[in-house]
């Protein structure tokens, strides 16, 4: 018999009755029966009932044991009573009585329990990863990150996709976030960069006409925590393709992505079409450029109805350029007290509140209701109605200034609503394409123009477009958003060095220092570079939304805390003064 088990925590069923077995695991919990010991024991495959009376040679042994402790039984199985029988775990029909027993690795009182859903504190979780780790859920979490991968692989491979592996220590790569240094050695005072991204080596790989390109890439990028990011790196399944348009882009991923989450999504319906949206119309009608479609409400511009209206604070505020008011339609929100809570969450998310109006019947037919109502009158309030489609029982809310100040806060507003309402599916994956990114943005203080969005992605029009103004170039980038979170980028890559210099031009960066910061790309540009471009999809992302979690760290095996710190590990961590002189580096710390 192998030195550890025959099967594994998992394997026994009613076939085994009778066997002399030898099973390794952990123990899960043990209870107490007057005399008679039952354990389940644990290992990563399953757990199986274990048990022993004082007729056992190890009866004394067994007794001794504690949560967590890592054993190795012999033992014969036997059937369970019908009445015993747990349905719940494959080797519910067994149990095993135990004639032996090794410890293999006894276990220290435990600073969190594996067994049962009680909740630690997150910093008790990251400290001690590895236990946190044996929880059931964290391990189906991790079962599910590898099949997802595994999955992703088996679909580019189908796809006639070849996956290539890019360096780790190189130059910086033009992503947007700060770079993860690395001193040389061999180079006093100067430096590598760990990838945000293998951006410049895929394009460079269609360069040396290799067609299509794809890897599970790691990526850096010192970055400031969210619940949906990591701090520090993460993984993404990056592509590229040469001779390809945007659409073919959006035809080689899209049932790659639909497959996988209808493998992994747990019967949760899978939108098979993803409407694509415009930047700007998704800003405009969800507040966001990852908007969730679950939620049908779609937020429009009622500007028109406030104009030299009685309500004053819009009136006013639509004399001044680049302001407007938009409408938050709320179907079934029409109630005084739901309006009231709404309004209040605005307060809570630093606005002065939200205006309203509702349309009730309180006997003599439907009528408008509210502040806002009262104040531009019957006219205009019906005008609304009619705009937004609504009815009796429903409510709209509204918010006015300048988009980009308040456009975050009502994209929330629209969630809340959403979900305060029962107007979202909850059990539906809800895709859309992002697309007609602007390149440029200018600084409404200094007036400079600068990157929007990515500097290297082909404006729509070519060099044309780059003739006239800046604020209007749209970019063949895109997004794909699902349920309100980002989980893909890329775009259709400027090729063209004579286009890429005028890009920069316009933001300010000269042919010098495009040449000194990209000088391999540039330059591999200039011997036939075809046409080309890709995307990058968050793998932990789509794994969270798999697993039907809040928090990206449920899905990494070891993340970093809030802080960017590895508290298991105690990094970041203090060098030694040999490792600083080895690298002609002095720690000079802030005052």
């Amino acid at each position: 018999m192998h030195a550890y088990r025959s099967h594994t925590c998992a394997d026994l069923t009613k076939d085994n009755v009778g066997d002399t077995i030898r099973l390794s695991g952990w123990v899960h919990r043990v209870r107490d029966h007057g005399g008679l010991l039952f354990i389940d024991l644990r290992d990563h495959y399953g757990i199986t009932q274990v048990l022993c009376d004082p007729d056992s040679p190890v009866f004394k042994d067994v007794e001794k044991l504690r949560s967590e402790w890592c054993i190795r039984i012999d033992g014969i199985v036997k059937a369970r009573d019908a009445a015993l029988v747990n349905s719940k775990i494959p080797t519910g029909e067994i149990e095993v009585f135990v004639r032996d027993l090794e410890v293999l690795g006894a276990s220290e009182e435990l600073p969190l329990m594996v067994f049962g859903d009680q909740e630690y504190p997150e910093e008790t979780r990251l400290k001690y990863r590895y236990l946190d780790l044996r929880r059931e859920k964290l391990q189906n979490n991790m079962k599910l990150r590898s099949d997802v991968v595994a999955s992703m692989r088996k679909r580019m491979w189908a796809k006639d996709f070849r996956e290539f592996q890019t360096p780790i220590i190189t130059a910086s790569s033009p992503e947007g976030a700060r770079d993860f240094l690395v001193p040389s050695r061999l180079h006093p005072g100067r430096f590598y960069a760990l990838p945000q991204a293998p951006q410049q080596f895929k394009q460079l790989i269609m360069v040396s006409g290799y067609d299509k390109y794809f890897q599970i890439a790691p990526c850096f990028r010192d970055e400031d925590p969210r619940a949906d990011r990591s701090p520090t790196d993460f993984y993404q399944l990056d592509l590229e393709m040469s001779f390809v348009e945007q659409q073919d882009i959006f035809d080689t991923i899209q049932p790659v992505l639909a497959g996988v989450f209808e493998e992994f999504g747990g019967g949760r319906k899978v939108d098979q079409t993803w409407a694509q949206i415009s930047y700007r119309d998704s800003a405009l009608w969800y507040g966001s450029d990852k908007p969730d479609l679950r939620n049908p409400i779609k937020m429009q511009i009622v500007s028109e109805h406030f104009h030299g209206s009685g309500f004053a604070i819009f009136a006013k505020l639509l004399e001044q350029d680049g302001t407007e008011i938009r409408a938050i339609p709320a179907p079934t929100g029409g109630s005084r007290k739901f309006c009231d809570r709404m309004n209040a969450f605005a307060q809570k998310e630093g606005l002065p509140g939200m205006g309203y109006i509702f349309w009730r019947d309180q006997g003599e037919g439907m009528e408008a209701a509210g502040p806002l109502a009262k104040n531009i009158g019957p006219e205009r309030t019906e005008a609304i109605r009619r705009q937004l489609g609504l009815g009796l029982g429903d409510a709209a809310f509204f918010l006015g200034g300048k988009p980009k100040a308040f456009e975050a806060v009502a994209g929330r507003a629209r969630l809340a609503i959403g979900d305060e309402l029962g107007l979202t599916d909850n059990d539906r994956f809800a895709f859309a394409w992002i697309v007609d990114f602007p390149i440029y943005e200018k600084d409404e203080e200094t007036g400079k123009i600068d990157f929007e969005h990515n500097p290297f992605s082909m404006p729509q029009g070519g060099m044309g477009a780059l003739e006239g103004d800046p604020l209007d170039v749209l970019g063949y980038q895109y997004d794909l958003a699902c349920n309100g979170y980002e989980l893909l980028s890329g775009a259709i890559r400027n090729h063209r060095p004579e286009i890429m210099f005028k890009a920069f031009e316009i933001a300010g960066y000269g042919k010098e220092e495009v040449e000194k910061r990209f000088g391999g790309m540039v330059n591999a540009f200039q011997y036939g570079a075809p046409p080309h471009g890709g995307c990058a999809a968050g793998i932990d992302r789509i794994v969270m939304l798999l697993a039907d979690e809040a928090n990206i760290r449920e899905v990494i095996m070891f993340p970093m805390n809030q802080r960017a710190e590895d508290l298991m590990m105690s990094a970041p961590s203090e060098p030694m003064n040999e490792q600083l002189r080895e690298l002609s580096l002095r720690v000079i710390l802030p005052e």
